[in-house]
Order: structure tokens, then sequence, then C-alpha cells
């Protein structure tokens, strides 16, 4: 008896309506990154170990997908040895967990031929060995764009642009969420645990989805005391314009707290955020951005301006996510050299535009007009037909065998094309081609010749 066909947990088979939706986007967000200048590059799908490990924090290297060397892995392996120990004797490679390190790798690998500030884009598929959930799978695409070579907050604030332009385009409402590591940092600084701003960062990060009271227990696990914690606690609910917002942040920085501690850090990242707003607010951006305390973004390499991106009409994680990176080149031996960039969750992206009906309807279709089969005569009629307006860039099927009508009619209409021609010997002998719009019923007759016409009625 065989076995039913599947895939893994986590993974998607795409159809032609779902590859057709998803290059929209693919398409649309190519079509932003170009305006602004930027090139695509391409990495490979597995990358060796060494250069994915310790980029994540302790949570991001467990779920990196390892990948078992060739051959019989196992050979001469010591059966005594640990499970950390024999992972790394039997996998020598991973499959990569995100686009921006393989970047960093590209970066130092390819420096003499790049000209800087470098700046590039890339679309490709990343694993993650997550729990699969809503929203949440262990193969997804990303689209990624970052600028490297330079620390202008100009790139920032092309950053928020290609936000705001994206998603007016795909007729999506956003809110774009920034902060800057400094900041977070400082605040480690001044509640007296400068050593803990990992643990701190990564149980901020958590606010949105466990809540304030796990957030603070998170941190007393890690160590934190009640002195400390309640330090942080109230930057967490600071609310208030922007202005407001880095005011009440520069009086804590600069003594403000009750340890009376001072955090140049901290007031170096207030001054990149005033200095990004002021930026933003220049270029009128439509897009709302607001300067989010408690966002903190997991990833160790951060160390200046981290953005999210939510949906704001559909209930979903974020959408986009990004940061500042100082120095994720010199573990690869090029040291002093930043960048900043965003990620584009492109399934999320699908999910909300699926949710809230935005895809357009001619996607649904790759077919613009199909020309029934009359009979072999009537075919060889038509085909020249088909090729011409083929040449002018249109999508047209031709029915490859006589049937009944009734049969063709439910092909096009299963997918979805909107114009059908039935174009028989009498057409045929008048030199002419009939063509319905099966949305509106309207037919008309053209000569063959009538290209123009044609292309007209069919809207190109």
């Amino acid at each position: 008896m065989s076995q039913t066909p599947s895939i893994p947990k986590g993974t998607r088979d795409f159809g032609q309506v779902e590859t057709a939706r998803r290059n929209y986007i693919f398409d649309t967000i190519k079509g932003v990154f170009r305006t602004f200048g930027y090139s695509q590059i391409e990495t490979p799908a597995m990358e060796n170990l060494s250069t994915l490990l310790g980029k994540y924090g302790d949570e991001g290297d467990k779920l990196l997908f390892r990948i078992l060397n060739s051959g019989d892995a196992f050979k001469d392996i010591d059966p005594e040895m640990d499970s950390t120990a024999l992972t790394k004797a039997v996998c020598e490679k991973g499959l990569r967990y995100d686009l921006t390190v393989p970047f960093a790798r590209f970066v130092v690998q390819h420096r003499n031929d790049l000209t800087f500030p470098f700046k590039r884009f890339q679309i490709q598929p990343v694993w993650r060995a997550d729990r699969p959930q809503k929203g949440r799978y262990r193969e997804f695409c990303q689209c990624d764009v970052d600028v490297i070579g330079s620390t202008s907050q100009l790139n920032e604030l092309e950053l928020v642009q290609i936000v705001d332009k994206v998603f007016s385009l795909l007729g999506v409402r956003v809110a774009v969420k920034i902060n800057n590591r400094k900041v977070l940092t400082g605040l480690a600084e001044i509640c007296g645990f400068p050593d803990k701003v990992v643990d701190i960062t990564v149980a901020i990060d958590k606010l949105d989805k466990v809540g304030l009271d796990a957030v603070k227990e998170e941190m007393a696990g890690k160590g934190l005391t009640p002195e400390a914690i309640s330090v942080v606690e109230p930057v967490l609910s600071l609310s208030g314009p922007t202005s407001a917002k880095i005011k009440a942040m520069r009086s804590l920085l600069n003594g403000g707290s009750a340890s009376g501690a001072v955090s140049e850090t901290g007031l170096k990242g207030l001054d990149e955020l005033e200095e990004l707003f002021s930026l933003i607010e220049a270029a009128g951006v439509e897009t709302p951005v607001e300067m989010d305390l408690s966002l903190a973004r997991g990833l160790n390499y951060y160390t200046g301006a981290i953005f999210e991106v939510k949906a704001l009409d559909y209930q979903i994680g974020s959408i986009c996510g990004g940061g500042r990176y100082d120095n994720l080149t010199g573990i690869f031996g090029l040291p002093g050299m930043s960048g900043v960039g965003i990620s584009f969750g492109a399934d999320r992206i699908y999910d909300v535009l699926a949710g809230l009906d935005k895809f357009p309807p001619s996607l649904d279709s790759s077919t613009t007009l199909l020309f029934a089969n009359m009979g072999q005569e009537e075919t060889k009629y038509v085909i020249p037909i088909a090729k011409a307006l083929r040449d002018n860039g249109v999508s047209v099927e031709i029915w490859p065998e006589p049937s009944k009508l009734k049969k063709q009619f439910d092909y096009a209409d299963r997918k979805s094309i909107p114009f059908f021609s039935i174009t028989g010997a009498d057409e045929a002998a008048s030199g002419t081609v009939q063509l319905k719009n099966l949305s509106t019923g309207e037919q008309k007759a053209f000569s063959k010749d009538d290209l123009t016409g044609i292309l007209s009625f069919l809207g190109n």
C-alpha cells in the first residue's frame, strides 16, 4: 500500500494563484528597492555553521537547521561524545537563519569587488526550526534591503520611506515603531547591570506577547534586583509624543534615576533618535511612525536604530523588522563596517493582503484569452492570431482538442479567464475573430488583422 505524500510541518506548497500573488508582492517590493538605488544579490541556501553560530543569541542558535555531512557522517565517531560535540562532528553546514549574516559574509568575501556604501536587496527563503503556528513557518521568504559602509541617519530614513512606499502601493495601513539599542544599553547601565543588556532586551522584546508581569519575572530570573527592575518598568509604559519621550529618557539617562548614574551610550542613542525623527518629519512620511521604548528586537548584532512594522487592520505579528549593526562584518575579518537594513516578511504580508482582500483580481488568472477549439482547420486559423497577440504581451491559450463548448467554458470559469473566443468556420471564411467578455457578456467581432481593436477590447 502506497504512503500518502506529505510535506514537513511548517512548510507549504504554492499553487498558481499563490505564486502569482507572491510575485505581485516581490515585484512591488523590488520596484521600490530599485528606486532607492539598491541592487539584487543572492547567497547559497546553506552556509558553514561557523558562519551562522553565535550571531543570533542562544535562542537563535537552537533554531538553526543543521545539515549532516555528506557520505557516512557517523563513520569513526566516538560513541562517548556528548550531543553538542557529536553535532559539531557530523554537521559542518546549516540552512541560513536569515539573510543579514550571509550578507555580512558576502561583503567581507567580495569587498574588493564592491563599491561602498554598498546597497543591496535580497529575496530568498530562510529556515528556522521553530514550532509552526499561525503566521510562523519553518521555511519562509525574506525580502531584505541593507546599506553597509555608512553611518549616516539618511540610511535609516530611506528604510522608513521604503516601508511607507511599499505598503502604500500594496494598499495596507501600517505603523512603524522605532527604538535604539544604545538607549537599551544605557538603561542596563543606569540600573546597575550593564553586563545583562542582552537578558534585558530579550525579556523586553516579549512585552507584546507575554505582558509586563511576565517580562519583570523573566528579568528577575536573570538576576536583576527589584531596584533595577523598578528603573526599567516605567520606561516600558512611557507615552506621548516622541519629543516628550526623548525628554523623559534624557533626564533618566543623565542622572535622573534612583541610582543617579549617567549613561553616555544611552544619551548618544537619544541623539540618534532625535535626528532620525527630524529627518522623517522633513521627508513628509505619511505612515505613522512611533518611538517605542519597549521595542528591543532580540538579535544580538543590532547596535543602533531598530525598526518594527505592524499592520493596523489585521491581527498578526510584525511584518517587517530590522536595525543598525555597527560591526557585523568584524567577526568575518572586516571591522568597523557599519550597516543598517530591514527585512520584509513576505509570508506574513501575503496573509495580511489575503485577509484584507487586497490582491488585485487579475492575479487569479495567468491567461487573458481562451480560444475555443472548433476543429482542426479552425484551430489552424486562430494559431497565427494567438501568436500576434502573444507578441503584443497578451496571455493566450488555445483549447487543445475539439470538445463540448460547456467543458471549454467551465475551464475558462475555473481559471478566471476573462475573455473567450468562439471563432469557427464562418469567422475563418470572413477573416474575422469573435471575442466575448465573460464578466460583462459583451461580444464583438473584429477583423483578424485589427490588432489595435482586439487589444483595446482585451484591455491592453
